[in-house]
């Protein structure tokens, strides 16, 4: 299980623009009356609760493999646990699985949709979102001036084209991907949404000096990629990828 630390406060900065690709998600899910409902990757269960909200009377299991994240989920009321998306495997009453910007950071995941669908009951609904914007500047740029610190970051062939998953998933799949133009305000923006995402793995390879140097070289190279509106607003665009399948 990883030990890598995760900070739910800077991962909510963003809480509106993280829960629009979540709600699209959730809004191509069919079913009605499951009997449980997993969130894998719940992360501080802010989106978990929309999985309670929508079918109440089913039991909801919420898991993520960072402890920091499971227990701000548990202080907003999910009953989360501390345990590894890939070490995961699906009780018999499984109706319905989400997985929304998590798989991304599991290398092994395109090996694991497959087996977690086939294990699944029939009818039941797996359905999954992962970022697909490492090709990037934001995390090129990243990438980058990790590199010259001798830090190798996940490249664009992390996450896979929509067609692999399509493939992955089999016939019942409902693959679709969006770009979402999303207006920043404030200073260093984009800095800041990547703060709790991209850097997280930088933060952690550096000591706190060495990474406030890497911030510090990083912040005008990112301005100068996403210049601001002469409003103050930066637009980033953010491209999703997401599917949906029942299993059979």
């Amino acid at each position: 299980m990883s030990d890598t630390t995760w900070d739910p406060e800077t991962y909510l900065a963003f809480d509106d623009h993280r829960a629009r690709p979540f709600r699209d998600l959730l809004a191509r899910v069919r079913a009605t009356a499951p009997r449980r409902v997993v969130d894998l990757g719940c992360g501080p269960g802010n989106m978990t609760a929309l999985l309670a909200a929508r079918w109440p009377e089913a039991v909801l299991e919420a898991l993520d493999s960072s402890a920091e994240m499971v227990e701000a989920a548990r202080a907003n009321g999910i009953p989360a646990r501390r345990e590894a998306v890939e070490d995961w495997t699906p009780e018999p009453d499984t109706d319905v699985v989400v997985t929304n910007a998590v798989l991304q950071w599991v290398p092994t995941h395109r090996e694991l949709l497959p087996r977690w669908l086939k294990a699944l009951p029939a009818g039941a609904v797996f359905a999954m979102q992962v970022p697909g914007n490492f090709a990037a500047a934001s995390h090129t740029l990243v990438r980058d001036l990790a590199a010259e610190r001798g830090i190798t970051l996940r490249g664009a062939a992390g996450v896979g084209h929509p067609a692999d998953y399509a493939a992955l998933l089999g016939p019942s799949a409902d693959v679709w991907e969006t770009t979402y133009y999303q207006r920043l305000t404030g200073a260093d923006p984009v800095l800041h949404w990547i703060r709790s995402t991209a850097l997280r793995p930088v933060r952690e390879a550096l000591d706190p000096q060495a990474y406030a140097d890497f911030e510090a070289e990083l912040a005008p190279k990112l301005r100068s990629a996403y210049p601001a509106e002469t409003s103050g607003g930066t637009w980033f665009p953010f491209r999703r990828l997401f599917a949906v399948a029942t299993a059979r």
